[in-house]
């Protein structure tokens, strides 16, 4: 790779070339040249330099301040925002997080010594193409997550670090180098000074990376004890049932691989039996229990996300997820559209993939019979879409309006009788004809009035 070529945008390449023209270095830095020697698309391009902030700002018409106290300036081309900073020496690290203080250097080595990783420790441009100093190369062919120089020193800046490390090599499908992964474990308790929000981005890209399993990793290194001590207790939490092989946790990992990168999907799968600890019980032969686990889980799981700042309308997608992930029912047309209203018929289709993903990371016990129940349930589901059958009070042929204009008085019998008609309409669909509606509540408001005057 000694004659590697990255091909910069040429946005980046303009401002790198604008600050040589005027004497300083400038380099694409960090993610973007591991992205492209990697053969990935970049999410966004930083550049580094000689030049200082105010030098920096000089050269550009259109630049505002992002980080000045760190070194950062955002250039703008067009409408798109460049981050261009100092090379700096970073202070002492007084949080584990932020250096007290920064210090501006005209050396890229000493720029690119102060970083995580030796993969994002590289740099390039045309003039002198790939500067590699701590040898991000090599470990990028050796599939390996190392720290650059002393591991400790790295991630006592830094705890947030060890986290990432992770993550990269979850994205990567790296390993990590023996040093820094045994600098992860003794120092894992310092990431308790990282704010949510941080452990919170770090934690989504993991999970919704191709090995969401690497979790596995963060809870041997004592990584998920700091902030997931939920994911520690389902690890060592045994299922003795034919229904399962793994443990708890080992089944929650490969519940997660099942299903797709999405992130409320994978959130979901990861808190989905988080209950099932509480819920544990064992009967005289021997065989594990855990009845009422899905609405433990659901609690706990709201827990877990919001001391991990989520959002929410993820916050309500994974917790309804988690409530109804172990509700089953026969393959039968009526069941479906009774599940469509109870669980939502917006994240209906989610519910089936979270059912599928877990029923895969069961024992093989009935696994066929499992599998054909939820073939069929999808059967009838596209069905139930394609002929717009209704499953809630929305799409049900008459309103409140409808109900007063036939003489009922507004109030809650509305909402009540509103509701009655609709499980009708559940239980056969055929009845969602506006006249049939009436009909049948006018037949009923007549036999509610024979009865009141017959005992008057």
């Amino acid at each position: 790779m000694e004659n590697l070529r990255i091909e910069l945008p040429e946005r980046v390449d303009r401002i790198i070339t604008i600050l040589q023209n005027h004497g300083y270095e400038a380099y694409a830095v960090g993610g973007c040249v591991r992205d492209s020697v990697l053969g990935r698309e970049p999410e966004d391009w930083d550049i580094t330099t000689s030049a200082t902030p105010e030098e920096t700002k000089a050269l550009f018409c259109k630049t505002f301040d992002t980080g000045i106290q760190h070194g950062t300036v955002t250039v703008l081309m067009g409408e798109e925002g460049f981050e261009v900073t100092t090379y700096r020496i970073d202070g002492e690290y007084e949080d584990s997080r932020h250096p007290k203080e920064v210090t501006f250097t005209r050396s890229l080595r000493e720029d690119l010594r102060r970083r995580d990783f030796t993969i994002n420790a590289m740099a390039y441009n045309e003039k002198d193409g790939l500067v590699d100093i701590f040898g991000g190369i090599r470990d990028i062919q050796a599939n390996i997550i190392r720290c650059v120089g002393n591991a400790k020193e790295r991630f006592l800046e830094d705890a947030l670090r060890i986290l990432r490390g992770l993550r990269f090599a979850a994205q990567l499908d790296f390993g990590i180098e023996e040093d820094t992964r045994r600098a992860m474990g003794e120092l894992a308790p310092t990431l308790g000074k990282i704010s949510a929000e941080r452990i919170q981005v770090e934690l989504v890209k993991m999970i919704t990376s191709d090995r969401p399993e690497f979790l596995r990793d963060a809870y041997e290194l004592g990584v998920t004890r700091v902030f997931l001590p939920e994911f520690d207790r389902i690890m060592v939490t045994g299922q003795e049932t034919p229904h399962h092989m793994y443990s708890v946790g080992e089944h929650t990992l490969h519940a997660m691989k099942n299903i797709r990168a999405d992130k409320a999907l994978r959130l979901t799968m990861l808190l989905h039996d988080m209950g099932k600890p509480a819920r544990k019980t064992v009967d005289e032969q021997g065989v594990a229990h855990f009845k009422k686990h899905a609405a433990e889980s659901q609690i706990i799981a709201k827990d877990v996300l919001k001391r991990l700042k989520f959002d929410n309308d993820t916050l309500n997608k994974v917790t309804r997820l988690v409530c109804y992930h172990d509700y089953r029912m026969p393959a039968a047309a009526k069941n479906v559209r009774r599940a469509m209203n109870q669980i939502g018929e917006d994240i209906f289709p989610y519910y089936m993939e979270v059912r599928r993903a877990d029923v895969l990371a069961q024992s093989m016990y009935r696994r066929d019979e499992k599998i054909k129940n939820l073939d069929e349930i999808e059967a009838l589901y596209r069905e139930i879409i394609k002929e717009k059958q209704c499953v809630t009070l929305k799409g049900l042929a008459v309103s409140g309006k409808d109900l007063i204009a036939l003489g009922m008085k507004p109030g809650k019998e509305i909402g009540a009788c509103l509701n009655q008609l609709l499980e009708r309409v559940i239980e056969e669909p055929q009845w969602n004809e506006k006249e049939k509606l009436l009909e049948l509540v006018s037949a009923v408001n007549a036999e509610a009035d024979h009865d009141r005057k017959s005992i008057e």
